[in-house]
């Protein structure tokens, strides 16, 4: 049923609006992160800013740590998403072509586990890396974001796999591929919508996470970006500007992530559309 005129005006408007409240938080750090020290704490809240300064980039890129803890969520943030890439395709793609006995109930548990709160695996995590030895040591993180990454993963990759036709594998392996090589040939490079995807959920999940970070890593020059974060409020007060231009910093890496991989993800799904 075609929209009447009225009717497209007030969807069109009630998106503008959402839009403008869930922009406007991130229009505020950004504005408060180059206003002066004095403008910060007054009752006037000026949305278009009367003065500028770069001085609270200054202090937050002076603070020490910052290079040490934007080092270490790059290392943990990175591998975790690699890691939980590579087991998810190998799992997703047995699970979409393949039928085996407990199939269905390894679904359930992949299912299951997506929907557990992270703070509901604190406490085990803690324990089973305690007794590997791996506290206070960076590959305790990497181990535990691949964990909280991996089901939706797993479940993610499997729908995109189920998507590709397995007309087109079975085409491949007539004209001589064998079965892994029908799968490296036609459906990974088709699962590149499906890759992209997932990888921007695991980066956002293990980039944000405080938790875990925070109690893991003893050391502070082992502790991530998060946790640097919070050094901005002090007994003394909270340095506002700083910990502003510190956020515009910590979210500028996610962002720029997510603008390589968008641009992937429109030139993967193109190329799908072709082959398929």
């Amino acid at each position: 049923m075609n929209k009447t005129r009225g009717q497209r005006i007030a969807l069109n408007t009630t998106g503008v609006i959402v839009a403008v409240l869930f922009a406007f938080p991130t229009y505020w750090m950004l504005t408060s992160a180059f206003k002066p020290s004095g403008d910060l704490l007054t009752p006037n809240y000026d949305l278009i800013p009367l003065s500028f300064t770069l001085d609270n980039f200054a202090s937050a890129w002076a603070k020490p740590g910052f290079l040490t803890h934007l080092s270490n969520s790059l290392i943990v943030t990175v591998g975790a998403v690699l890691c939980s890439l590579v087991a998810g395709v190998l799992a997703a793609f047995p699970l979409a072509r393949l039928r085996f006995r407990g199939r269905k109930g390894f679904l359930l548990l992949v299912l299951i586990a997506q929907m557990a709160p992270m703070e509901a695996l604190f406490i085990p995590m803690f324990l089973l890396m305690q007794d590997a030895g791996l506290l206070n040591k960076l590959p305790s993180l990497l181990l535990v974001y691949f964990a909280i990454t991996l089901p939706f993963t797993v479940w993610t990759l499997r729908g995109f796999v189920q998507g590709i036709p397995f007309e087109l594998e079975e085409a491949a392996m007539v004209d001589g591929c064998s079965r892994f090589g029908a799968f490296r040939r036609v459906v990974l490079p088709l699962l590149g919508p499906g890759l992209v995807a997932t990888s921007v959920f695991a980066f956002i999940t293990a980039w944000n996470e405080f938790l875990y970070a925070l109690v893991f890593m003893r050391d502070k020059d082992k502790q991530t970006l998060p946790v640097w974060l919070s050094t901005f409020k002090t007994v003394f007060g909270t340095d506002w500007g700083g910990i502003m231009a510190a956020s515009v910093m910590y979210a500028l890496p996610a962002l720029v992530f997510f603008l390589l991989v968008q641009r992937k993800l429109v030139s993967g799904a193109t190329a799908g559309a072709l082959k398929g």
